[in-house]
This record gives C-alpha cells, sequence and structure tokens, in this order.
C-alpha cells in the first residue's frame, strides 16, 4: 500500500481557519486585535518573498500586520531601538525579526532583545529554556507545525519511538523537545551519528531536518513509520531548470512509510500558520486570556 500523503497545504488552510475564528473573538468579545511585526533588514530575496506572505496571511486572517524593512546597513543601535519601540507597543503581540541578519549584527543579540511574550519565533533564550523544562513557552513555528501535523494522524504519540535528524536550534533540538513532551522516545541524530541507517530503522516517527537532499531512503524506513521532511533542497532536473526536493528521498519512502508529507506542500505551508497561531495565542497570554489550546505543544 502507497503511504498516506500529509497534505500541508490542506492541514495549514484547517489552522488559519481557526486563528481567524479567534480573531474575530478576540476583536468582538475583547475589544483587542492580535498585532504582528515583521522587521526586514536588507534585501535577500527569498526573506523578501517570505515576508510578503506573512503579511499577506496575517492581515487575511483579521490580524494587524505590521512590516519595518531597514537597509542593509542598518546599525545594531536602531534595530535595537526598533524592537524596544516595538516591545512596548500594546498593539504588537508578535514581533519576528526575519533571519538571516547581514553579518555585522548578532543575531543572538538581537533575538534576545525581542520581549519573550512576544517572541511568536520560540527563538529567545528565555523561551529555549522554558520549552526544554516542559514549561509553557512560545514554541519556534516549524517544530510545532510538524507536531500538530502527526497529532492529528496518529492521535496520541505516547511510546513512540521517534527519531530527529538534525540538531539545529531551529528545528532538530525543539522538535526533539516536543516530541519528549509527547512521551515520545527520542533519539536526536546528526552528521556524527554511528549506523544511521540502522538508527532510522526502529522509529515509528522519523523527522528529517538535515539539510540534504533526498538523503533519507526508503531502505532506511521501518515499514509503516511516519516519515515527516522538513527539508527544502534545490536540485537540477535531468532537462535542464530546477525542483524542490526533501530531505527524504519521497520515491523510495513513500514506498514504504504508512504516511508521508510531501515537499513542496508538507511541513512548508505550516510554518507561516503557526506563525499566526502562535501569534494568537500571545495576544491571549499578554491580555490574561485562557488560550486555546488547540495551537500549543
Amino acid at each position: 500500500m502507497p503511504a498516506h500523503i500529509i497534505d500541508g497545504k490542506t492541514f495549514a488552510a484547517s489552522v488559519r481557519g481557526k486563528v481567524a475564528k479567534h480573531v474575530s473573538q478576540l476583536r468582538e468579545i475583547h475589544m483587542t486585535k492580535p498585532g504582528l511585526a515583521v522587521v526586514l533588514v536588507g534585501e535577500d530575496p527569498a526573506s523578501q518573498v517570505y515576508v510578503r506572505s506573512k503579511g499577506k496571511q496575517t492581515v487575511e486572517v483579521g490580524m494587524k500586520s505590521i512590516e519595518h524593512k531597514l537597509d542593509a546597513s542598518t546599525s545594531e543601535k536602531v534595530l535595537l531601538a526598533l524592537i524596544e519601540k516595538l516591545n512596548t507597543d500594546t498593539e504588537i503581540h508578535g514581533i519576528l525579526v526575519q533571519l538571516p541578519l547581514p553579518k555585522h549584527l548578532d543575531e543572538d543579540m538581537i533575538i534576545n532583545s525581542i520581549d519573550p511574550a512576544k517572541d511568536v519565533d520560540g527563538f529567545h533564550i528565555s523561551n529555549v529554556g522554558l520549552l526544554g523544562t516542559g514549561q509553557k513557552s512560545m514554541v519556534p513555528c516549524t517544530p510545532l507545525g510538524c507536531l500538530m501535523m502527526l497529532r492529528d494522524y496518529h492521535g496520541s504519540l505516547s511510546g513512540m519511538d521517534a527519531v530527529v535528524i538534525g540538531r539545529s536550534n531551529i528545528v532538530g533540538k525543539p522538535m526533539a523537545q516536543l516530541l519528549l513532551g509527547d512521551s515520545c522516545t527520542v533519539t536526536l541524530a546528526h552528521s556524527r551519528t554511528k549506523n544511521l541507517p540502522e538508527v532510522i530503522q526502529r522509529a515509528d516517527i522519523v523527522v528529517a531536518a538535515v539539510g540534504r537532499p533526498q538523503m533519507v531512503i526508503g531502505d532506511w524506513i521501518k515499514p509503516g513509520a511516519t516519515v515527516i521532511d522538513v527539508g527544502i533542497n534545490r536540485i537540477e532536473k535531468a532537462g535542464g531548470g530546477t525542483r524542490l526536493v526533501g530531505d527524504a528521498d519521497f520515491a523510495s519512502c513513500s514506498s514504504v512509510a504508512g504516511a508521508i508529507t510531501p515537499v513542496p506542500g508538507g511541513v512548508g505551508p505550516m510554518t507561516i500558520a503557526c506563525l499566526l497561531a502562535n501569534t494568537v495565542t500571545a495576544c491571549y497570554r499578554i491580555n490574561g486570556l485562557e488560550e486555546p489550546g488547540e495551537f500549543t505543544a
């Protein structure tokens, strides 16, 4: 039997619909409108496309969208002053500084200058620590999206064996923490892991987030396992041009797995959907309101 395809586009649309309902309730009942501020420094083409998409979807769900586009030569002093202004702006509930930043800016310092309560990317060291100790935090968007899709497909994840390939601060490490929080037995694999195929073959859940195109092949996958492919890699096509592929070889993995996310159309759409969900969650928390559990880890 071919693997079930986990449709990230459809799932993300469902999440955005739920976000829109909560935005409407916040506006009508509590007289507050969630606001998201995105800061873009420089003119990185991929970042520009991503920021435009974020702004469009923010408006579509009824939230306030603010974009600050700064020159690539912007100083740390100017950027930090803008973030402090957003930290104290009562109409802004989520702040996102688009990465990567120009090399003269200290990314860690900039991210950690954001109010943790408004850190909808979940990158602030306080949120990292809270997540790692199982406390309430803002959760990075891509891992949160992966967790939501896994819960939707499996229901309970308790007792499942999960392997996360990749140890980045953005995906790998928080993904492992989230799976631990749902009572999985978790292995965090990486470039130095010995006998990686054997490690993956025992997993009920495989999250591939290593940044190597089509690295994970079907022979590595336990029959019936669920494969969540976070990778987005551009490779050349035989006849010219390029195409997007994941970190898993979709053709071979889908013939063995029980379920798999495609690339494109799998994890990708969930990242912005979860950014919007995080902004709604932040709005509830900042206003001392009971938050919707459907968007939290």
